[in-house]
């Protein structure tokens, strides 16, 4: 899955192997402290702020390893941090927030943390400041700025007004916006090392540094911010895109790396296999961690093999893509093992592509490029024919019955103006009649365009990316897919791809689905994620821009957001580039002696609170 942008916005491998089954405890023997859990995804960095980097594990991972000032609880509300620092309004006119660090805070090296260490998240979100500092605009479609972040044309560059100030104790940074934003307390800086980024960009350290070293470091790192200093700002970032994109970590891996404030770091990583995460001793920038050491991340791509590894006491939670077997295994370990489950801020969606991805330079010139009549009908045709409903009875239904096919891409199914939304949006096209019915108009369409088409003709060559081999959900939707498309005169390569993430932007895949999980409760909603810079489609529509900034403008009435809600999700079926297909059924096997796991709706859904979890005698 990937990630929605905050500020604009599943890999699976074979099990490793478990531990031995059947092994008794001493009655008196001390509660466990270490968990294993199950993922179907697998680590491909360690920096999910890079723009292709944004997978769901990364962001578990990287959440683990670091605190700011504010997190989500389970309940989708914004928590404040006031272990690590507070912000306050200091203006009203103009409008200025200043964030402070608690004083003490310390980096898991033991460099204390203070507001030099909030810089770099201007420096990652602010297209002007990359452009002022000579390191590419972000803007401009054709460049990859040094900092290839995510974090660019959102809100927060939409109203940023000049520079963070430091205060004078360097504690604090007072930032100036423009307006009110709506969302202000989620543009809250994140702390970064940039102290580590230093010594290895600008000094070529492979090693800890000493105190004297570090401060010394992170004073340059200031020095180099404000002075907008090119060069340095440059080798810096090379190193923030592309040094923490590592799936392999162990002892040779450079510690500087791995420096963070979170109550866990990173031990190792074994390329698309097991994570290993042990406490961090110097742990003061959150809630105290009641009970854990290590914490063990298994990839175990096939839901049925992952739920077997817990009744084998080789996991102790089971959070990977739920099967129907692996569903009906877990209820029958009950009461061994209990499962949570809840609704999960995930949907399934298909997208097409349209263009070059915005910032690439490889052309894209498949059947569906461009806005002409041709390109649209044969966009069109393809949604007609997906499958959807089949996919929900014979693939989802079995996890969880009460699934629902979702037909809009800003609300789901449960939320109050989702009936607004399908009744005006043009999604009936999608559907009305039968799935039959759907197939033979999309045949019709395809026909207008090459005459010859019929049912298996495989007149239009389509290249699928949605996965693995071993992610044995999305093969089996890829392949009711494959029959139905054939119908309609599409022969659609299905072939799974190892480490599909980083193909998102390659214009070789003229579609892709996969999920998106939202990661914050924005006014902007979804609609971020189909901005012209946002999408991987190379989708750009100047009214979905324009709507996304007028979200993120001023606080608005639900009747004004749903407004503008339902304009985008017209905009999207005109132009046929995306349909949903459903909300991610949650299903996560526990092992009973586990207490505290609450998942949240949120990324990361399962262990935002991992700081309490404990196991019981």
């Amino acid at each position: 899955m990937k990630l929605n942008r905050l500020a604009t916005a599943a890999i699976a491998v074979a099990a490793t192997a478990g531990l031995a089954v059947g092994l008794l405890s001493p009655a008196n023997a001390a509660p466990k402290t270490t968990v294993s859990i199950v993922q179907s995804n697998a680590l491909t960095g360690i920096n999910p702020g890079v723009s292709s980097q944004n997978l769901t594990f990364n962001v578990d991972v990287a959440y683990l390893s670091g605190m700011g000032f504010t997190y989500y609880n389970n309940k989708a509300s914004l928590v404040d941090n006031t272990a690590f620092g507070t912000y306050k309004v200091v203006s009203q006119k103009p409008y200025k927030v200043q964030y402070t660090v608690n004083k003490g805070r310390v980096w898991s090296d033991g460099t204390p943390i203070n507001g030099i260490d909030l810089l770099l998240s201007h420096v990652t979100a602010s297209d002007a400041y990359s452009a002022i500092a000579g390191l590419g605009d972000p803007a401009d479609a054709d460049v990859t700025p040094s900092f290839d972040s995510g974090g660019y044309g959102g809100l927060y560059e939409q109203f940023v007004v000049g520079l963070p100030i430091l205060s004078a104790d360097k504690m604090s940074v007072t930032i100036e916006y423009s307006a009110k934003v709506p969302d202000w307390r989620l543009l809250s800086p994140g702390p970064n090392a940039v102290h580590a980024m230093v010594l290895m960009a600008l000094e070529g350290k492979t090693k800890l540094g000493t105190a004297a070293e570090n401060m010394a470091a992170k004073e340059r790192f200031y020095k180099v911010f404000q002075s907008y200093d090119t060069a340095a700002l440059k080798k810096i970032g090379a190193l923030w895109s592309k040094a923490y994109n590592i799936n392999k970590i162990d002892s040779s891996t450079n510690p500087l790396l791995l420096v963070g404030n979170g109550p866990f770091m990173i031990k190792s990583a074994v390329p698309n296999g097991a994570v290993t995460m042990v406490r961090n001793p110097k742990y003061n920038s959150g809630p105290k961690v009641k009970a854990l050491n290590t914490v063990v991340f298994k990839v175990i791509g096939d839901g049925t093999a992952a739920s077997q590894a817990l009744k084998n006491g080789e996991i102790d939670v089971y959070a990977g893509q739920p099967t129907a077997d692996a569903v009906a295994q877990l209820k029958a370990m009950a009461p061994a093992v209990k499962i949570i489950g809840g609704d999960q801020a995930v949907y399934e969606h298909l997208d097409i592509r349209v263009g070059p991805a915005y910032g690439t330079q490889a052309p894209y010139n498949g059947p569906f490029a461009g806005m002409s009549q041709k390109a649209k009908d044969l966009r069109t045709a393809f949604l007609l024919s997906y499958p959807r409903a089949e996919i929900i009875e014979k693939i989802i239904k079995p996890i969880n019955p009460t699934s629902q096919l979702m037909n809009s891409l800003m609300s789901f199914n449960a939320e109050p103006n989702y009936k607004e939304l399908i009744a005006k949006s043009g999604v009936s096209k999608y559907t009305e009649g039968t799935q039959a019915s759907r197939t033979a108009a999309a045949l019709a369409l395809v026909k207008k365009h090459y005459p010859d088409a019929a049912a298996g003709s495989g007149s239009v060559k389509i290249k699928l990316l949605f996965g693995q081999p071993s992610n044995t959900r999305r093969v089996s939707q890829s392949q009711l897919a494959k029959a139905e498309w054939a119908k309609a005169g599409f022969d659609v390569d299905v072939t799974p791809t190892s480490g599909w993430s980083s193909y998102l932007e390659d214009p070789k895949y003229d579609v892709a689905f996969f999920a998106w999980v939202k990661s914050a409760i924005l006014q902007s909603g979804n609609v971020g994620t189909y901005e012209t810079q946002a999408n991987y489609q190379g989708y750009s529509n100047a009214t979905i821009d324009k709507l996304y900034k007028e979200l993120g403008a001023s606080p608005l009435t639900a009747a004004q957001i749903t407004a503008k809600y339902l304009q985008v999700d017209q905009e999207l079926i005109k132009d046929a580039v995306t349909l949903p297909v459903f909300q991610h059924p949650s299903a996560n096997g526990v092992t009973a002696k586990l207490m505290g796991v609450a998942p949240s709706p949120l990324s990361p859904n399962l262990i935002w609170n991992l700081w309490d979890w404990y196991f019981k005698n």
